[in-house]
């Protein structure tokens, strides 16, 4: 009984710090972490394991090819490019898994004005499709420039801030995709 308060005490203190580390460094996510619930993420697993990019051209109609990096260069002239996001429109991450890799996903819920659903697969590497996924716009400016997206598998917002570029669609380009983006 002797080291009894002082490995409480010890106990407690690596619980305080485990704590801080949890914690986000900055109040960007205080807006989602009191709103809403996260729950509803549906995770299907195809029998052949998918990529983003062959998902995101089926699910939403935009004909597009190659890695996920590219298809927002690939959309101009073609398809109606914006900042903002848009019911079936396809979200376009830059640097997702290192410098010129993206990611690529359908916007299939507008939830508020800092919050989208969204329809993506293999975003865990894992080949699975995820549903109606939640994902908040952390952007310091509210300009969709930056997100977290939800994990269905740990319960929790992903730790990561991903940039995007922007989004493809719905309908085709009519000549003012570069002034939407400003």
């Amino acid at each position: 009984m002797v080291g009894s308060p002082v490995r409480f005490a010890a106990a407690a203190l690596f619980l305080l710090l485990l704590n801080a580390c949890a914690s986000t460094p900055d109040n960007r996510l205080a807006y989602d972490t009191k709103a809403g619930s996260r729950s509803g993420t549906r995770i299907e697993t195809p029998k052949t394991p998918l990529q983003c990019v062959p998902y995101a051209r089926a699910r939403s109609g935009i004909n597009l090819f190659g890695d996920a990096g590219t298809w927002w260069d690939q959309a101009a002239g073609r398809f109606a490019r914006t900042s903002t996001p848009a019911l079936g429109a396809v979200m376009v991450l830059t640097g997702y898994a290192g410098p010129g890799r993206g990611h690529v996903a359908v916007v299939s819920r507008m939830v508020s004005d800092r919050e989208i659903r969204i329809d993506h697969a293999n975003w865990l590497n894992d080949g699975a499709i995820y549903l109606d996924d939640p994902v908040v716009d952390v952007s310091a400016d509210n300009d969709w420039s930056e997100i977290r997206v939800w994990n269905p598998r740990a319960g929790s917002w992903g730790i990561r801030t991903y940039v995007v570029q922007g989004f493809i669609g719905p309908g085709p380009a009519d000549g003012n995709d570069r002034v939407a983006m400003n």
